[in-house]
């Protein structure tokens, strides 16, 4: 199934000519514009190399009576949706991959900044802000999915959500299903570049490990595919975001069999019945048990209705399980006796069903709904955990909870099939070793610097608490919980490899290396970048 299929082979031997003439004619006729001229000499360059003449129904200056509803659409967090927020001079809602090349050879010979967005769940915004002059490309027209059951197979283009590729899955079997995350509007183009988990990492992996073909556009304008881009771009694309490297188009990915029944549970328990002792033995636990359970605990600050405490912390197990409910009540009567788990409190379903659940939805057609304009404030962090933290040390931590009032963590627990991957095996370093990942997450409703201020300060003093239980040398963090707390990268268009390997080590380890090699080779003039990219070993001076 990883070879090139003979359609590919044909579609990158057709385009190739096109591409060709475009870097011949667009360097001299659209070099060097002022920036009131950029809309105008990038339309007639999109005009002059693409055969349609709707191209209006497809760029959206912001002049444009559609280009706000447009831009806010995919935005999903409030704090980069204000009229401060930088904005795209242009935006593109490319209709075929073609659009895609285009625009990209033209956005370039303008020297203009590209930025692609797929679900627009990135928590810093990097997709769709920039202190550079930029243009976006919005890929939520991208979204074709096909599912092929006999081999196993499905092509995603990466404007898809995960509850449309569950969704098309489910159409075809109910037997299979795929390793990725349980929020179903996140794009798929982030969200596997970056590694992509869900709750059923312990048994297969990341989504990743499961991509056997990629389509990309470069900085030329061309269509790689895993066979034409090679192995080194391929293994920077899965868990090294691909942002940097180029414009994804697609993934094509192997599905997982999934049993006809699985098991789901959701058990709260607060400070006063025993909650402490709860998360002491979910370490013990949740990381070593059965491949096939997921046990995610969260933690979040409530209001106490037990005693003279005002406040409490409330400790929440959701889970997922590839059998029957008989099976994991027994093993969890064995191994995690303080949960309590009853048999009651499962519930057998399909695994669409269990989907579901995980995401609060009723019905599989929920499943692709994409919540437009539901933009919410927020900031994410994360970390990694090695050794248990002691129960003196959680009753310190849930102080500090408390005190600080509004953010939660939730640990994800690892061990089984990620114990087994190696960690160079893809971009994704974090691999065996790790107990579980923390997310750290805080949400507010006022809007304003004050509100801003106010919670960005208390998870990131909340960060900093939890410094002595967590990895260090590095510090590490995950890709997908963007975070500019742990380092920026100034230089722009000049770049700074020393920036970069800042925040790049948190991210990837010593994979932060090999990415920049790759960088350096494919972009060498660092075209596709942000604040957070892989740099270049090579400096631009402008």
């Amino acid at each position: 199934m990883e070879k090139q299929s003979p359609l590919s082979t044909i579609f990158v031997a057709s385009i190739a000519p096109l591409v060709i003439v475009l870097l011949l004619s667009f360097h001299s006729s659209c070099a060097s514009p002022t920036t009131d001229s950029v809309y105008g000499t990038f339309v007639d360059c999109l005009r002059n190399n693409i055969n349609s003449p709707n191209i209006s129904n497809i760029v959206f200056a912001q002049t444009n009576a559609s280009y706000a509803s447009i831009l806010s659409a995919y935005i999903h967090n409030a704090r980069f949706n204000t009229s401060s927020s930088p904005k795209p001079l242009i935006i593109v809602t490319p209709l075929q991959e073609s659009h895609v090349q285009t625009a990209v050879i033209c956005a370039k010979s303008i020297d203009i900044q590209l930025k692609t967005r797929s679900g627009g769940h990135d928590f810093e915004g990097l997709s769709y802000t920039s202190d550079e002059p930029f243009i976006m490309l919005d890929m939520f027209n991208l979204r074709n999915i096909t599912v092929d059951v006999q081999n196993e197979v499905s092509v995603v283009q990466v404007g898809a959500t995960l509850g449309e590729v569950y969704y098309r899955i489910w159409e075809e079997s109910n037997v299979h299903g795929f390793p990725a995350g349980v929020c179903p509007t996140v794009g798929v183009g982030g969200h596997f570049s970056g590694g992509g988990y869900g709750n059923m990492m312990r048994k297969y992996g990341l989504s990743i490990d499961h991509i056997i073909d990629a389509q990309i556009v470069d900085v030329k304008g061309r269509i790689l595919n895993k066979e034409s881009m090679g192995e080194e771009l391929f293994w920077a694309i899965r868990g090294g975001g691909g942002a940097s490297f180029g414009v994804i188009l697609s993934y094509t990915i192997k599905l997982v069999p999934v049993p006809e029944v699985v098991t789901v549970f959701r058990v709260d328990k607060t400070l006063e019945e025993n909650a402490t002792d709860l998360v002491v033995q979910w370490q013990q636990v949740a990381p070593h048990t059965d491949e096939r359970l997921f046990m995610r605990l969260q933690l979040h600050p409530v209001k106490s209705n037990v005693g003279e405490r005002n406040k409490t912390v409330r400790a929440e197990v959701t889970s997922l399980f590839l059998g029957g409910v008989d099976e994991l009540v027994s093993l969890l009567e064995n191994e995690f006796p303080t949960l309590g788990l009853k048999k009651e409190k499962c519930i057998e379903m399909s695994w669409i069903e269990s989907a579901l659940f995980w995401a609060g939805l009723h019905h599989p057609d929920a499943l692709l709904g994409r919540k437009l304009n539901s933009a919410k404030f927020l900031k994410r962090k994360s970390d990694y955990v090695k050794n248990p933290i002691s129960k003196d040390g959680l009753e310190w931590i849930w102080k500090k909870m408390i005190e600080l009032g509004q953010t939660s963590l939730v640990f994800n627990p690892y061990g089984g099939r990620m114990d087994e991957i190696s960690a160079n095996a893809t971009a994704f370093p974090h691999r065996a070793g790790n107990l579980f990942k923390i997310e750290y997450s805080v949400n507010w409703d006022e809007p304003g610097v004050a509100a801003e201020k106010n919670f960005t300060t208390q998870i990131r003093r909340l960060y900093s608490y939890m410094t002595p239980f967590v990895s260090k040398n590095p510090r590490s963090a995950f890709l997908n919980y963007r975070d500019l707390d742990i380092g920026i990268n100034n230089h722009q268009g000049n770049n700074s490899y020393q920036e970069g390997e800042v925040y790049g080590i948190k991210y990837f380890d010593n994979n932060f290396y090999r990415l920049v090699k790759i960088k350096t080779e494919i972009d060498p003039e660092n075209y596709f970048r942000n604040v957070q990219s892989i740099p270049t070993l090579k400096l631009r001076y402008s």
